[in-house]
């Protein structure tokens, strides 16, 4: 059972949760969500793919875990009241959010549209804070809540040809940390993770010879990407109450990248 995994610290009990993640067919997104019903946790899985979410959820329910497949584009508004509106059908509540769902499609800065560089904004900051709003609203009728929202070291450090993306993952934060002040007097705590470069479907797309590859990885201490499961593991720990002292935190999963 997902309950008895022995990847799952004992300590990170889940079991009676309900959990929602987005962008959970692929990467860190199905990592995110396999680790929390592997804890005990309810998961819905709401992705604009919902065909990679049926894959992700048939390992869930292989192993006897819960969970429901809702299609989602986070930036629609109604899309956003769907994925909630069919938990509570589902499960009756929400515990858990875990805001993971983004793009970052590379583009000059010179170059960049203000039609692509607000479809980043779009999707990457403006889907988090519906999505957490949305769950925020149903949390606060239990008087108990947690958001996990996925940043990136692009918070903190720049990139060329990411000047949206670093824009969305740098707003994450910011209002991460404003959130986390308004609900912590509701029970409702908000934490981010700011993960560095990872092993994922998407970086895989992305076209490097091996000098290319090396020089990415020259600034990493540890001198490698970071697989999608180690940030489960940093999701996993933010989203039980083993974190319960912690709210407006950003926990960083880099390698050592910003350590410098």
């Amino acid at each position: 059972m997902f309950g008895q995994n022995k990847t799952t610290p004992k300590f990170c009990d889940l079991k009676g949760k309900v959990a929602i993640v987005t962008g959970a067919g692929k990467g860190m997104g199905e990592a995110d969500s396999i680790k929390l019903a592997g804890a005990g946790a309810k998961v819905v899985l709401a992705d604009i793919d919902t065909a990679s979410c049926e894959k992700v959820a048939e390992k869930i329910k292989q192993a006897r875990g819960e969970c429901l497949v809702v299609k989602c584009d986070q930036s629609k508004k109604a899309d956003v009241e769907n994925v909630v509106a069919e938990t509570l059908k589902k499960f009756g509540k929400i515990d858990i959010l875990v805001n993971n769902a983004g793009i970052y499609p590379f583009e000059p800065f010179l170059q960049m549209s203000e039609e692509n560089f607000m479809k980043v904004i779009n999707i990457n900051l403006k889907g988090y804070f519906l999505m957490a709003q949305a769950c925020a609203k149903e949390m606060v009728k239990q008087k108990s809540g947690n958001i996990v929202n996925i940043a990136s070291v692009a918070a903190i450090i720049g990139f060329s040809g990411l000047a949206h993306y670093c824009a969305s993952k740098g707003g994450i934060v910011a209002m991460s940390k404003a959130m986390a002040l308004e609900l912590a007097p509701m029970g409702i705590r908000i934490n981010c993770i700011d993960p560095g470069s990872i092993d994922t479907p998407g970086t895989h797309t992305m076209e490097m010879d091996e000098k290319t590859r090396e020089a990415m990885l020259a600034p990493i201490p540890m001198k490698r990407n970071g697989k999608a499961e180690e940030i489960a593991n940093a999701v996993l720990f933010l989203a039980s109450d083993e974190s319960s002292y912690m709210t407006g935190s950003v926990v960083v999963v880099d390698g050592g990248w910003t350590a410098g």
